[in-house]
C-alpha cells in the first residue's frame, strides 16, 4: 500500500471539499480548485478528514499522486503558493506596469510578461519577482517560464534565477603564458 496515499488529509476551518461526477472541488478563502478523480480511486469524506482508497490493487502510484494533489489543493486555497525569482546582472531590472512586468534583460527591447489567470506577479526593489497563486503547478510553471527568458549563464552567473538557487560557475579561459613562451 502507498505510504503517502494512506495518510489522511485534514480539512482546516473555512475549507469545503465536495465530490461530483468524477471531480473533486476544493473551496477556501483564497479561491477554488477542481480536478478530475482517477476512476481507480475512491475518496471518503469523513468529518474533517479526507481518506483515499484504491479500487484496484495496481493503482498504488495513482494513490500517492492523488493524495499529494489533494493536499496541495487544500494548502493552496488556505495559504497559497509563491516562488521568488531574482535578477542578477548589471542593468537587469524589472518594473511592474499594471498587471504586466517589463523586464530589462540586456536585449535591445524590454521583455513584457503577462500573468496567466489565477497568478499575480509582484516586484520587490527592481531585482526580485514574486509569483503568487493558489495552484502549485501553475505557480511553478509561470516561474519557470520567466526564468527561461534569461537563464543564468555559467561563466558570470548573470540571468534570472530562483531565490535559493545556487549557480555553479565554470572557470574562464586560462591564459597559457608558460606554454606559449616555451614553444617559441
Amino acid at each position: 500500500m502507498s505510504r503517502i496515499g494512506r495518510q489522511p488529509i485534514a480539512i482546516p476551518e473555512g475549507v469545503t471539499v465536495s465530490q461530483a461526477e468524477g471531480k473533486i472541488v476544493v473551496k477556501g478563502p483564497k479561491g477554488e480548485l477542481s480536478f478530475a478523480l482517477f476512476p481507480e480511486l475512491k475518496v471518503n469524506l469523513e468529518g474533517s478528514e479526507i481518506r483515499l482508497q484504491r479500487r484496484v490493487d495496481k493503482a498504488s502510484a495513482l494513490h500517492g499522486l492523488m493524495r499529494a494533489l489533494l493536499m496541495n489543493a487544500v494548502i493552496g486555497v488556505t495559504q497559497g503558493f509563491e516562488k521568488h525569482l531574482e535578477l542578477v546582472g548589471t542593468g537587469y531590472r524589472v518594473k511592474k506596469e499594471g498587471e504586466k512586468l517589463s523586464l530589462s534583460l540586456g536585449f535591445s527591447h524590454p521583455v513584457i510578461v503577462t500573468p496567466e489567470i489565477g497568478i499575480s506577479l509582484d516586484v520587490e526593489e527592481q531585482k526580485e519577482i514574486i509569483v503568487k497563486g493558489i495552484d502549485k503547478y501553475q505557480v511553478g510553471q509561470m516561474a519557470a517560464n520567466i526564468r527561461k527568458l534569461r537563464k543564468p549563464e555559467p561563466y558570470k552567473g548573470k540571468g534570472i534565477r530562483y531565490k535559493d538557487e545556487i549557480v555553479k560557475l565554470k572557470p574562464g579561459k586560462a591564459a597559457k603564458v608558460g606554454a606559449a613562451q616555451s614553444e617559441s
